[in-house]
């Protein structure tokens, strides 16, 4: 067998080991490619002929299947009661500093982490934005009405 083919063996395995890691459907394309371009290399082919392969197939299969793949492998978003929460108003409870000072909010008798881009102080009335993990992002009721 030849030294090149070899290579290309242990590039095929490597590319699944590192799909089988990440699952991001990327690597798995290349596999395909480092097989035919061993396929060239067992025929005699030489290495410019074998990498032009290599990159063609690689290619050819990630722009064919990859986004057909995708629809299937999806992650679906769950969808939980949090997100009830946008749009609606709530009072701060403790001021938010704004950009990276996170407050507190109280909405429906539950406290929330906040987040705004401008200060707000405790009392005032917010808007929920959005919802990402444990923390809300809100603006201020003022804000939304001067901006409309």
């Amino acid at each position: 067998m030849p030294i090149a083919s070899v290579c290309w063996l242990i590039a095929m395995v490597v590319f699944v080991a590192a799909e089988a890691a990440t699952v991001s459907l990327v690597a798995l394309w290349f596999v395909g490619g480092a097989l035919a371009a061993m396929i060239a290399s067992l025929l005699g082919a030489g290495v410019l002929v074998q990498v032009v392969l290599f990159t063609l197939v690689s290619s050819l299969l990630l722009a064919a299947f990859r986004p057909v793949l995708r629809k299937y492998i999806a992650v679906k978003k769950t969808s939980t009661n949090a997100d009830r929460l946008v749009g609606q108003q709530a009072v701060v409870t403790q001021p938010i500093g704004g950009g990276i000072d996170a407050g507190e909010i109280k909405v429906a008798g539950v406290l929330w982490t906040a987040l705004a881009d401008t200060p707000i102080a405790a009392g005032a009335h917010v808007k929920i934005l959005r919802v990402e993990g444990a923390k809300v992002y809100v603006e201020s009721v003022m804000a939304a009405c001067a901006a409309k």
